[in-house]
């Protein structure tokens, strides 16, 4: 048996058990808590050189299962990788064409998969965004209401103010905003099925006089400030790095002088914005998020500082994405057997590799998470923020 594995597997010493397609079994270190199950011959030569993303698409694939919990299988198959592997990371960042018909299709593929899959794992409001964890134990429910009200804490909403929510996805925030801030709410979303059902939640909750939700494209938003103030939430990693200058000339030319910009989104953990090593920004890019690109908060600030936008305040939430995404994982794994009658087979296997993936991720520090608060200034320099960030937090 041991001669039917590759050399490189035989000194390890992993919490892993490989189980071959005879039903032979070899365990590459004590007491196994993952069993990787080889269902294909030809994936063997490949556990030699594992990368996350030759694994994870062999997965995809049905050509090998895993087995115990996925937040194990994740960190088990990543010591594997790393043992094996060298961090071949690019040395520069691959750029992705973005335009209005690519753009759409890539966020159709993420966001269209169907609402009723996304219900059995996200909070009540389908809040497709990190929470915000006050002491680390609240629910998701809790947490995605309390990132909800310190956004619009940051931002100052006051009762009639117009906001601009760019990225709208099912609402929850554009509803929460009106109905808790009293201020009137224009959402954008490029997705068919999030604009159905966020557009019913409006109704359902008697918002229509205050929340405006519209299928558009960012590039093609109103450029004469007429909004006090602007949040745009998990949207700018869609844009890329090529458009990120058209992306925040855009915001900028949206709201009014005085008015506040607030940036929610996922960073990267190198400067020029390359994907981590090891295959895993390759699953992510193949599997999930085609065209997505991450940029660092250096080049993000930077962005937003060129087309005339203050930076007057960064917060990493890292933690708190990393939190957020055991919560989806461990619901999605609750409920198995139902995302199975929603989704096809090969999504689900992308979905509980993603989620688990992610979490996995942003706690080991892989990738971030920002909100850039930055205000648009009066001619004279002026603005209207407060001396200090007490607001923010009273009550």
């Amino acid at each position: 048996m041991l001669a039917q594995l590759p050399p490189a597997l035989q000194n390890l010493q992993l919490p892993l058990r490989l189980r071959l397609w005879d039903g032979h079994e070899f365990n590459l270190g004590p007491e196994p808590s993952v069993t990787i199950v080889v269902k294909d011959p030809t994936v063997v030569p490949q556990l030699t050189h594992p990368t996350l993303n030759s694994l994870g698409e062999a997965f995809i694939e049905g050509k090998l299962e895993l087995e115990g919990s996925i937040s194990e299988v994740i960190r088990v198959c990543d010591e594997l990788s790393h043992a094996l592997v060298e961090d071949d990371e690019e040395t520069r960042p691959v750029r992705s064409i973005h335009d209005k018909a690519t753009d759409a299709a890539a966020i159709s593929y993420h966001y269209d998969l169907s609402n009723e899959f996304y219900q059995l794992w996200l909070d009540q409001d389908m809040a497709y965004s990190c929470g915000y964890f006050e002491t680390g134990s609240e629910s998701i429910d809790q947490a995605q209401q309390d990132k909800f009200r310190h956004l619009c804490r940051k931002l100052r909403l006051q009762p009639g103010e117009y906001l601009l929510d760019v990225g709208c996805g099912w609402g929850g925030l554009a509803r929460f905003a009106a109905r808790e801030f009293g201020v009137k709410v224009f959402g954008i979303t490029l997705s068919k099925e999030q604009l159905a059902l966020a557009r019913e939640r409006v109704k359902a909750e008697g918002l229509d006089d205050q929340v405006d939700l519209q299928l558009l494209d960012y590039r093609d938003l109103p450029q004469d400030g007429r909004f006090d103030k602007v949040v745009s939430v998990g949207m700018f990693e869609h844009v890329g790095h090529a458009n990120l200058a058209q992306y925040c000339q855009t915001l900028f030319g949206a709201v009014r002088e005085g008015g506040l910009v607030m940036n929610h989104g996922i960073t990267a953990k190198h400067t020029d914005g390359r994907p981590v090593g090891r295959g895993a920004g390759d699953f992510i890019e193949r599997y999930v998020f085609p065209n997505g690109e991450l940029p660092h908060l250096a080049m993000m600030t930077a962005e937003i500082s060129e087309v005339g936008l203050e930076v007057v305040d960064v917060e990493s939430l890292r933690l708190h994405y990393a939190r957020t995404l055991d919560h989806w994982s461990e619901r999605l794994e609750d409920n198995l057997e139902a995302a199975a009658k929603m989704v096809p087979e090969q999504a689900l296997r992308i979905w509980r590799l993603y989620l688990a993936g992610c979490a996995y991720a942003f706690a080991r520090g892989w990738i971030n998470l920002h909100q850039i608060l930055a205000l648009k200034p009066h001619a004279d320099g002026s603005h209207e923020l407060p001396w200090t960030r007490d607001d923010i937090y009273r009550g």
